[in-house]
């Protein structure tokens, strides 16, 4: 074999689990087709987020205009972009150069599977005593005629003029957090749903606090809508949809979703089952139906969110599996996932549906900062509210928190929920003061 261990793709399920294994003494390779670290890396949450931050800022100073600012700080997309590129654009490399540094061969090109044990890239056969698939997903396009006029998350992440009028279709994270960005920036938003619900995978009542703080700063969302076409006219991009509806605007980013890349790799031909929809299904050891094929990250067809930090969690795994560090399956943690609007949702653990649900198994304890904590009022936050969810035997499982600190908020309780402590060991913790642990803590 060429390779202990060779990966199909780059992105945080294949790095973090590849360096320590080459520094193990493996022999290990990574296959990169694209830019080495992933569209998390590249073109995804650092490049967003690397966006969303002058309008994180910008709100803050909004709640304290009259209470220390006189006036708004203005925002150039132009001068962001150009920052944006600053900070993105070199890491890819730099993410090459660290797999290289730690020992690990870096093969360019499109991996295609030959069997079990082999992948050609341009014409050249790798083999490996085992395989892992990290080749993420990808955007989902409306199938719809005139969809080619849209763009994907990718587009907006490089976009060089802001428009006039911008549209989103569908109402997850990338429409959301897309639509916050564009609309402080000044383009005339609206987000349109096939359903209902916005955000489904998050506590719908702080949901409801983000949309209607969006509809106050003039983002519109049109519900219950199903575009059947779309169409390049003099006056912009129109779509159509049932029962005559017809909307006009002059850039439209499909987020409708993503799908698993598993597209011509040759999956069939190895006996490989996956879902085109779902992904690749695997055991408790991420093993596919294949032995001796693995897979991580956004590809894979699993219950845990599909974000960078269980893709990197997994990848580790993998690295202690099979350097011999354990044999036992993977047990996942409770893990922190939120979306970068303005105000953030975060959550933890048990959600406050699933505890209401069984309320003999839970309790819920909910409090809304605004007005009744004075450290939150020293930011004159507009909207915090956090729910705490608690089993049977008292023991933090699960909290959910809308407002600006809500990713620092989580993350820090989720350090109390894994240690298991109830109120005389939170004691132990002496955090600094004044400080966003030490004001949640006092609720707990």
């Amino acid at each position: 074999m060429d390779f202990d261990v060779l990966f199909l793709g780059s992105g945080q399920g294949a790095w973090n689990g590849a360096i320590p294994m080459a520094k193990a003494g493996l022999k290990v390779g990574v296959i990169e087709e694209g830019l080495f670290g992933g569209v998390c890396t590249n073109r995804g949450c650092n490049a967003k987020i690397t966006l969303d931050r002058p309008v994180e800022l910008l709100r803050q100073v909004e709640q304290l205009k009259g209470r220390g600012f006189d006036r708004l700080p203005s925002l150039n997309w132009h001068d962001l972009m150009a920052h944006k590129h600053e900070v993105i654009d070199s890491l890819a490399e730099g993410n090459k150069q660290k797999l290289e540094n730690a020992g690990v061969q870096t093969i360019i090109g499109r991996g295609t599977f030959v069997d079990s044990h082999t992948i050609e890239v341009a014409g050249k056969d790798y083999t490996a005593d085992k395989i892992v698939i990290v080749t993420g997903q990808l955007p989902h396009r409306l199938a719809i005629p005139g969809n080619e006029l849209f763009h994907d998350s990718t587009d907006f992440l490089v976009m060089e003029e802001m428009p006039e009028r911008m549209t989103f279709i569908g109402g997850g994270y990338i429409a959301m957090e897309f639509a916050t960005v564009a609309n402080a920036f000044g383009s005339d938003v609206t987000v349109i749903l096939r359903g209902t619900k916005v955000l489904r995978d998050f506590h719908q009542p702080y949901v409801e606090e983000v949309v209607k703080d969006l509809k106050r700063r003039g983002v519109k969302f049109q519900f219950d809508v199903t575009l059947e076409s779309a169409e390049k006219t003099e006056q912009g991009i129109v779509l159509h949809g049932k029962e005559g509806y017809r909307h006009t605007t002059d850039y439209v980013l499909d987020a409708t979703g993503r799908i698993p890349q598993t597209q011509n790799m040759n999956f069939e031909g190895i006996g490989l089952e996956f879902d085109p929809i779902k992904g690749i299904s695997v055991n408790d050891h991420l093993e596919t139906n294949v032995k001796d094929v693995y897979a991580t990250g956004d590809i894979l067809d699993k219950a845990q969110p599909k974000i960078t930090p269980v893709a990197a969690y997994e990848s580790q795994y993998l690295a202690h599996l099979f350097t011999g560090d354990t044999d036992q399956a993977i047990a996942y943690p409770p893990i922190a996932y939120n979306v970068f609007t303005s105000p953030r949702i975060a959550s933890a653990g048990v959600t406050p549906e699933e505890a209401q649900a069984n309320p003999d198994e839970y309790t819920v304890t909910a409090v809304d900062y605004v007005g009744k904590d004075w450290f939150h009022q020293v930011g004159n936050d507009d909207i915090n509210k956090i729910t705490f969810v608690y089993n049977k035997e008292g023991y933090m499982v699960g909290v959910t928190n809308v407002g600006n600190d809500a990713v620092e908020t989580v993350n820090g309780l989720l350090d109390v929920m894994n240690a298991k402590m109830k109120a005389p060991e939170q004691e132990e913790l002496i955090y600094i003061f004044p400080s966003i642990a030490h004001s949640y803590m006092k609720y707990i």
